[in-house]
């Protein structure tokens, strides 16, 4: 409930705390008095929209604050909780607005944008009025309304699950075949890709492993043909190994008679030969110790290009042919696996739509019967509140099957015997409306509401009967939220449970507006004002006393 009200520089209102108590409360005062006022603090409290004429002439800002108590069960607090903002039992929010429009908006002295405000406005209080929005009256929320009014918010919450639960099956469903499609398309190309790539067994890293492999034995090779033409130059044709082996056999036998002069000579050339033998020797060791083989290099060669042409031909990197081979092969697995699939994915779809049938036909029927109940109960209330002649109707219609169930539900009325039915905020009038909004919120009572109900002014243009019925209601309605009522109907103030008076004052220069509260005495007054006019005569006065009496 709203608990208190702190106004500062808005408008005619200097400064104002008002405190607010449980049940019915009244604010009275003359036209003109600046009763709006308070609301449009209100409003701008709540998220309205900021606009700088608001502040005090004078004044560079003005402020609204207000307190509303609530129970941690209270939907506001789960928002709260959502967004870390700490909390109580009293919630409590602020707007600060500069003469030049802009505004700043506080949440239990958290600073939040305009638009959390707006989220939590329709939860703490509902305005009602002949000119005012009225969530009520949209028909977008009509079907919560019958829901609540029949106790069939928990049946309605299980549909729009097994809903989400029918949505989800049948997205699951459309993207495994939209899957299978595709890979029906491409199972061709799969099954040779498959193929291809599992003859080639491509290894990560493979790529890097064979070229520094063909670096090494190119090096090889260079050195294996140095080799070789070092070897061919003391095996072949010009090799001087046989000239001079020769030279030193025919040495040999002359060297009888010239030792001295022959055996330094033939020394020398056998050391030559010895020398020529063990290069010979030692170059075949190189060779043989060389990591060359021109068939091996042939074979890299070739694997080296054909992981590359893999590569390029699935535009994929080397390394990543053999993640590629797996991917493909997986795919493959599906579209065996994927028919399967698609049955098991059907009948959970089949199921779904089974279940969220069964539940929506069933909320529809009780619909109907909820339907037939707030019918009589608004009803029973139209006669006192002299609408005796008009009918409140349930308007159902089948709907396209949705989170809501299958049915349309719109609030239509006919105000008189033989007049067309239609849409309640199209066929009634100012006065009949609020009167009709009245019926339905007083069997509404806490179903759907918030927990403070403001009515501004609806009693306007009505007779001393129906303002008693009115009052009556409100009255009702208190017993099980926070009714808050601007009138000008003494019928309705004299049953309220607090009352309050709106008056403006002028020094000459400024012109400032506060409230009060009034006790019997004066409550007394203030009836026998509204009764009698400018002129407060006894007999409106015992008049007053009766009423509050009554």
């Amino acid at each position: 409930m709203l608990s208190r009200l702190i106004v500062r520089n808005i408008v005619l209102i200097e400064a104002l705390d008002l405190d607010l108590e449980a049940g019915f409360t009244v604010l009275t005062g003359e036209t003109g008095a600046g009763k709006s006022i308070l609301l449009d603090a209100l409003a701008l409290a709540l998220g309205a929209k900021a606009d700088g004429k608001l502040v005090r002439t004078g004044e560079t800002s003005g402020s609204v604050a207000a307190s509303f108590a609530i129970a941690p069960t209270h939907p506001a607090c789960a928002i709260l909780d959502e967004l870390g903002i700490p909390r109580d039992d009293t919630l409590n929010v602020r707007r600060v607005l500069s003469s030049d429009g802009k505004a700043r908006a506080f949440v239990n002295d958290q600073p939040v944008s305009v638009g959390l405000l707006r989220d939590l406005a329709p939860l703490l209080v509902e305005v009602h009025g002949q000119h005012a929005d009225r969530a009520l009256m949209s028909p977008a929320s009509h079907r919560r309304l019958l829901d609540a009014f029949g106790g069939l918010a928990g049946e309605a919450t299980h549909v729009s699950v097994l809903w989400q639960t029918l949505k989800d099956a049948e997205a699951a469903l459309a993207e495994h075949e939209a899957a299978l499609e595709k890979a029906r398309e491409e199972a061709d190309f799969l099954r040779a890709s498959v193929d291809e790539l599992s003859k080639l067994d491509p290894e990560p890293g493979e790529e890097e492993r064979l070229s520094s492999h063909r670096q090494a034995m190119g090096a090889a090779e260079k050195v294996a043909t140095d080799l070789e033409e070092a070897a061919s130059s003391l095996e072949g044709s010009k090799s001087p190994i046989p000239t001079l082996a020769g030279v030193l056999r025919k040495l040999e036998r002359k060297a009888a008679g010239a030792e001295d002069q022959l055996n330094p000579v033939m020394d020398a050339l056998a050391a030559a030969l010895d020398a020529l033998e063990e290069a010979r020797s030692t170059i075949a060791d190189a060779q043989r110790s060389l990591d060359f083989d021109p068939q091996q290099m042939v074979e890299l060669e070739e694997r080296l290009f054909a992981l590359r042409a893999a590569s390029r031909k699935y535009k994929v990197s080397v390394d990543d042919l053999a993640d590629l081979a797996s991917r493909m092969a997986d795919e493959l697995a599906d579209l065996d696996a994927g028919e399967a699939r698609s049955d098991i994915l059907t009948q959970a779809v089949t199921t779904a739509e089974k279940a969220y049938r069964s539940a929506a036909e069933g909320l529809s029927d009780r619909r109907a019967v909820a339907a037939e109940a707030l019918e009589a109960a608004v009803a029973a209330e139209l006669g006192p509140l002299k609408l005796d002649k008009a009918r409140f109707i349930v308007r159902r219609e089948a709907a396209n099957p949705g989170p809501e169930g299958l049915d349309q539900i719109a609030f239509h009325v006919k105000t008189n015997p033989g007049s067309p039915e239609g849409p309640i905020m199209k066929v009634a009038s100012g006065g009949e409306l609020s009167r009709f909004l009245l019926a339905l919120k007083v069997c509404l009572a806490d179903k759907g509401s918030a927990s403070t109900l403001i009515f501004d002014e609806i009693d306007t243009g009505v007779g001393g009967a129906v303002s008693d019925a009115i009052g009556s209601r409100m009255a009702r309605l208190a017993d099980n939220l926070q009714v808050v009522s601007i009138t000008h109907a003494p019928q309705v103030a004299a049953r309220a449970d607090h009352h309050l008076l709106i008056a403006k004052s002028s020094n000459g220069s400024q012109t400032a507006t506060a409230v009060r509260i009034l006790d019997l005495a004066a409550r007394r007054e203030e009836i026998a004002r509204m009764l009698a006019g400018a002129t407060v005569t006894d007999e409106a006065r015992a008049a007053a006393t009766k009423l509050i009496e009554a």
